[in-house]
């Protein structure tokens, strides 16, 4: 009989089974199988000999936590969050709001974050592992993803152009430019000093959609410049990124907790705060304020863009997910209240400003009409004001002077932020400094959400083999070139048009509907308990009952109200976009042009339709699937007749032994989908060698088996050489 030696070393959890081989005449067996994991699964970014670079992993928990923070809160915590308290119900908006989060965010974000950190794979890599008909998910994503990256970047392109202003004393937008008579420019004085800026200076606003004029080159300029400063953040991954979200996720605190401070001391501050959360209770009862609270829920975690899978991927398998996501979603609630309370103290201000100079303009009037006395008191100057009514003000042109009407007129978006705001910023002693101060926040914000929306759209694309071969500095300089080329439609004088048009259109539907799905891939196809299961594993807590609810039920409920509401506004409301006219001053509403809808329509299909599109192709076999699921590769270095066939059979059935295996791609096992659990599958296939060496066998003094023990550990790896 043959001596048979067994070498022993490390191995990566797939170990051989036993092979019932036939012994060649020379006493030597015609088989001879050597086992490799891939390295995609790895923990540390380390160097195997021999095998490909491991995946990145975060340095440390601070960097993960600061860039799932910079990610998150972003933007629209600052300018659309109190805008929406304003308009639905003041400090009742919070009401709703809480719900939603609870609901609605924190269980989708845990699902994402959850199993991107179980399967270590980006958005198209974690879907396809789960079924290959789910493919086209990742798609989806990225395509939504890339037109969001499109129109985020020239948004930080508009706070470069005003950053740079902004060292200049006094601040460009503090007056009205003059002709060569010296009057104020027919625009501005029927406008303001900070809407001139921005709609003349600024973007040079065409007149409509269909009348762009060219490019303008300053704004191609900060837009060449925001690029290149996004390409040198990202073009290593993490390794590069992870250095930069210590500034851009804990400056902008730093410059909310600076105006905090100067904020309450300005005078009306505390009208501004009375105005926006004294509670409106009557507004709960409108639909509306309910669809708000989860859109505004849904778009300030940014999920559904593949970025938390990729953050979740860097994670160590056993990394608390659950208290991430629990930590992240409070902090996200806390920074948009608190972003609110600073914004409004210093509308406040702004408001009582304008409402002394409205008074003061009155009060001239009136005395030049010998309708008050010069030294007249406020309150006689409000007794007089009351006897008068519209007709009568409007024969002597008096102005209402309102401070809830002032407050009522505050803006959201990119209004807020270079309209409205700006204008406050002007009435501050110091008022470059103050610029600066929060234009930087502005960046700041902006580019940490920039950094995560990009980073998981490269995650995904270096899911693809072709990809993964080319050097990821290579890949991203061609995307934010592509993407800087693409945004010249950004910087012509339609530019803020396209700007709303995108953001009306491509990152709406789109996204909804891939949250959609990824609820339903992995409660329902994946299954809700071994998703369970994964986090009892990963985090040692097992969610009950209120993750089940919100999985299984309530989620996929407030989803499709989400989507549906968004369909039928759109359906209902003849899409508009607000146009500047010149010779009026302001913004006018204006339908969008037949071939624009064409494009808004297209950016919607282009990023639903690759779902159902993978799914036909898959389901029907037009589109090979290759998925390297198994975690395993077989290297056959001689084989023999009577094996051949057996050992073919058995690659197809390599993950029968795995039925009892939970370490998923993290641990180097199997992650197994509803198919892996069919009884009527097993019992109809065939007998194969592995199915045959799992039975008992009796070995007797002429066998010559290898009895190679079958128990898995994950660290350890085994060669087996015939001798």
């Amino acid at each position: 009989m043959a001596a048979t030696k067994i070498i022993d070393a490390p191995r990566n959890g797939h170990e051989m089974a036993p092979l019932n081989t036939r012994a060649r005449g020379d006493g030597t067996h015609g088989v001879t199988i050597v086992l490799t994991a891939p390295q995609r699964n790895s923990v540390q970014s380390v160097d195997i000999p021999g095998g490909e670079p491991e995946r990145a992993a975060w340095s440390g928990k601070m960097q993960f936590f600061l860039s799932i923070i910079g990610y998150s809160v972003g933007l629209g915590n600052i300018w659309r969050f109190p805008y929406l308290c304003q308009q639905n119900g003041g400090g009742a908006f919070l009401i709703p709001f809480m719900i939603m989060l609870i609901l609605e965010g924190i269980p989708l974000f845990l699902i994402e974050l959850g199993i991107g950190q179980r399967m270590r794979l980006g958005a198209l890599g974690v879907w396809n592992t789960i079924h290959p008909w789910l493919g086209g998910i990742g798609i989806s994503s990225c395509i939504v993803t890339l037109f969001v990256a499109l129109y985020y970047n020239v948004i930080i392109t508009w706070v470069f152009f005003y950053l740079f202003n902004s060292f200049r004393y006094p601040l460009p937008w503090s007056s009205c430019p003059t002709n060569g008579t010296g009057f104020e420019l027919e625009e501005c004085a029927k406008s303001s000093e900070t809407t001139y800026f921005w709609y003349r200076t600024t973007l040079d606003a065409a007149p409509s959609m269909d009348e762009p004029g060219g490019l303008k080159w300053w704004i191609v300029l900060c837009l060449l410049l925001s690029w290149t400063i996004v390409f040198f953040i990202v073009m290593k991954g993490i390794q590069s990124s992870g250095k930069v979200v210590y500034f851009t996720s804990l400056f902008p605190y730093i410059v909310l907790t600076i105006f905090f401070i100067r904020g309450i001391t300005l005078r009306g501050a505390g009208a501004g705060l009375m105005h926006m959360y004294t509670p409106k209770v009557e507004k709960l009862l409108e639909p509306t304020v309910w669809l708000d609270a989860a859109t505004q829920v849904f778009y300030s975690f940014g999920l559904a863009f593949g970025s938390l899978i990729a953050f979740g991927s860097y994670n160590t398998p056993k990394n608390n997910c659950v208290r991430d996501v629990l930590l992240v979603s409070v902090c996200n609630a806390i920074t948009a209240i608190y972003a609110s309370v600073v914004i409004f103290a210093i509308l406040g201000f702004k408001a009582t400003v304008n409402v002394d100079r409205c008074v003061d303009s009155n009060t001239e009037i009136l005395v030049k009409n010998n309708l008050l006395e010069v030294n007249a008191t406020r309150l006689v100057y409000d007794q007089t004001i009351a006897k008068y009514n519209t007709t009568e003000m409007a024969k002597f042109h008096l102005s209402e002077c309102s401070l809830s009407h002032e407050l009522d007129n505050a803006a959201e978006g990119t209004g807020l932020a270079f309209i409205v705001f700006t204008q406050a910023i002007v009435e501050l002693p110091g008022a470059p400094f103050w610029a600066v101060l929060f234009f930087t926040m502005l960046l700041s914000l902006g580019l940490g959400s920039q950094i995560g929306i990009l980073e998981g759209m490269l995650c995904t694309l270096f899911d693809i083999d072709i990809i993964k071969r080319v050097k990821k500095q290579h890949v991203t300089g061609v995307v934010c070139l592509f993407c800087f080329i693409v945004g010249f439609i950004f910087c012509t004088g339609a530019g803020e048009y396209w700007l709303k048009m995108f953001d009306s259109f491509a990152g709406t539907i789109g996204l909804v509907v891939v949250a959609l799905m990824e609820m339903i891939a992995v409660i329902f196809i994946y299954g809700h308990e071994r998703f369970t299961e994964d986090i009892y594993q990963m985090t040692g807590y097992r969610p009950g009952l209120y993750w089940q609810l919100t999985w299984r039920y309530i989620g996929p409920v407030i989803m499709v109200c989400i989507l549906v509401s968004s369909v039928v506004f759109m359906v209902i409301r003849n899409p508009t976009y607000g146009a500047w006219n010149a010779d009026l001053g302001m913004i006018e509403q204006k339908d969008y042009p037949n071939w624009v809808m064409i494009v808004a329509i297209s950016m919607i299909l282009a990023g639903v339709l690759p779902m159902p599109i993978v799914f036909l192709m898959r389901s029907f076999q037009c589109l090979k699937v290759d998925l390297d699921i198994h975690q395993g590769s077989i290297r056959r270095n001689e084989t023999t007749a009577s094996t051949k066939e057996m050992i073919d059979n058995d690659d197809d059935d390599d993950d029968e032994d795995d039925e009892n295996d939970f370490s998923g791609p993290a641990l180097g096992g199997h992650v197994k989908t509803q198919s892996d659990f069919s009884d009527d599958e097993e019992e109809d296939k065939p007998m194969t060698m592995r199915m045959m060496m799992m039975r008992p066998t009796t070995t007797t003094k002429t066998s010559n088996v290898l009895n190679v023990p079958t128990s898995r550990k994950p660290n350890y790896k085994k060669d087996a050489y015939d001798v």
